[in-house]
């Protein structure tokens, strides 16, 4: 009888020395022994499964699959703002003016469902339907007296804040979500081009050429280094020219014998060779009263 014609095959332990997954069929005696290539129906056959590498082609007998195995949930939320938002946009409530009661009642038939399979899951749910079930009841009691001219407080006015304040971030997120990413909606193309022989320079303008200039200055500035010169001075020479600007000339200021664009050094000795011209009795230094102007002038010699 061919091999597709039998039914109910039996699943039995495989030899230690034997691959595990060996089937054992009835009245065929030992598979180690039977013909593989009296079997092309078989393997022309789709595995349902591979058993360490072996193919499969009929579930066990004695497979059993717990009920809760897999679960499959058609509406997944992020958290209870998430549910409440759910179901007053599906029933169309106005978020401003809450029904409380119809919403109450279909928040805790989700949180009924979630608890029995999932209880730390639920213990977030739960929170905020004991803040639900608060909010009803607040809204059952008389309102609190408030000053004239002012309305009372709505006990449902923090959460429709919150309610709001959540739509706003989850539609920011959806159109963030949107937006093209990288290795998730399109992939960065990476082509190879084969470059020519001839090196290329880059071009260089104007402003990278001013720019390295001024770099270079700066560098200068840095390792510049201060000289300094040593002038000679005569003193006697300053005497000599000192005496020439006299001669001829009955009185000068004594301010007319310094020359300030020659320096300080040079004003200097011509000071000193005035001071030896006068030890010398060479010249007059003379002044008529004090905070008068000083003149200068050659010494008298008689005849």
């Amino acid at each position: 009888m061919p091999l597709k014609s039998r039914k109910n095959p039996t699943f039995t332990r495989p030899h230690p020395n034997k691959p595990l997954a060996t089937v054992a069929l009835d009245g065929l005696g030992d598979p180690s022994t039977a013909d593989l290539a009296g079997m092309p129906e078989v393997i022309d056959q789709v595995a349902l499964a591979r058993l360490y590498g072996e193919p499969l082609f009929a579930l066990p007998q004695d497979l059993y699959i717990p009920p809760d195995a897999l679960e499959v949930f058609l509406e997944a939320f992020e958290g209870p703002l998430d549910l409440l938002l759910y179901l007053i946009r599906k029933q169309n409530f106005n978020i401003l003016d809450i029904p409380m009661a119809g919403l109450t009642r279909q928040y805790l038939t989700y949180v009924e469902e979630i608890r029995g399979r999932n209880l730390e899951l639920a213990a977030e749910y739960l929170l905020m339907a004991a803040m639900l079930i608060e909010i009803k009841s607040r809204m059952l009691l008389p309102p609190k007296k408030v000053a004239e001219g002012q309305e009372a407080e709505d006990p449902r006015a923090e959460l429709v804040r919150r309610l709001l304040e959540y739509e706003r971030i989850k539609l920011a997120a959806a159109r963030l979500n949107a937006v093209p990413q990288l290795g998730r909606d399109f992939l960065t193309v990476q082509v190879y081009v084969e470059q020519s022989l001839q090196l290329r320079f880059p071009e260089v303008n104007v402003a990278d050429l001013e720019q390295a200039w001024r770099d270079i200055l700066q560098r200068a500035k840095l390792v510049q280094h201060h000289k300094i010169t040593r002038e000679e001075l005569s003193v006697r020479e300053h005497m000599s020219l000192v005496l020439k600007k006299l001669q001829g000339r009955r009185f000068v200021e004594f301010e007319e014998l310094f020359d300030a664009g020659n320096g300080p050094s040079v004003l200097v000795v011509t000071f000193i060779a005035l001071l030896e011209l006068a030890k010398e009795t060479l010249i007059e230094i003379t002044q008529a009263e004090a905070f008068a102007p000083i003149y200068v002038r050659l010494a008298y010699s008689p005849a």
